[in-house]
């Protein structure tokens, strides 16, 4: 999936809280947001495996949100929206296909590491790939209902700008590995 579905799988995560508890809708949508996209920082190493923790991932999603449901303050609530956007982000990356580049060509059977058990899960390919259709259709259903839930204007922003951001990928996604050629 792109990044920016993961950042609206992660504010969608937590939009029933944002809803409840109003006061704290910005942290929550910081940490989602940075959460949900910090896995990918991996792609400098070993994409889907150094920062992907699917499995493992509850846990500190799990006391993340007990810390935060003890003591519910704007930071506790950040964390714990950063952990579970984290998390959700590496769980879902199981549902996709795999990392490659161009998936259509020569897909693998790698979607994301699991720690636990020391080998890669395969992709489900619920979503092909990054950019395909579906993500997209996704990720600009998710960031329009996020637009419902979080008011803030720099927030409505960040939302507008990343459902272009997918539109445009989507359009274009076949054409950038094409341009990047067979080399990449």
């Amino acid at each position: 999936m792109m990044a920016t579905t993961h950042g609206f799988v992660a504010l969608a995560v937590v939009a029933p809280v944002a809803v409840v508890a109003p006061d704290l809708a910005t942290p929550l949508a910081v940490g989602a947001i940075l959460g949900g996209l910090a896995p990918d920082l991996d792609v400098a190493f070993v994409h889907r495996r150094t920062l992907h923790f699917p499995l493992l991932g509850a846990i500190p999603a799990a006391a993340g949100a007990a810390l935060a449901l003890a003591v519910a303050t704007p930071a506790t609530a950040g964390v714990a929206a950063f952990v579970v956007g984290a998390w959700t982000h590496a769980a879902s990356d199981w549902i996709g296909g795999g990392p490659e580049f161009d998936p259509w060509t020569n897909p693998t059977e790698r979607a994301v590491y699991d720690h636990v058990r020391d080998r890669w899960l395969r992709p489900r390919r619920w979503v092909r790939y990054d950019g395909a259709p579906e993500d997209a259709a996704l990720a600009i259903a998710l960031g329009l209902g996020s637009l419902v839930v979080f008011e803030a204007r720099w927030i409505e922003g960040l939302i507008l700008a990343g459902i272009t951001v997918s539109a445009g990928y989507a359009l274009l996604r076949r054409r950038i590995a094409a341009w990047a050629g067979p080399d990449r």
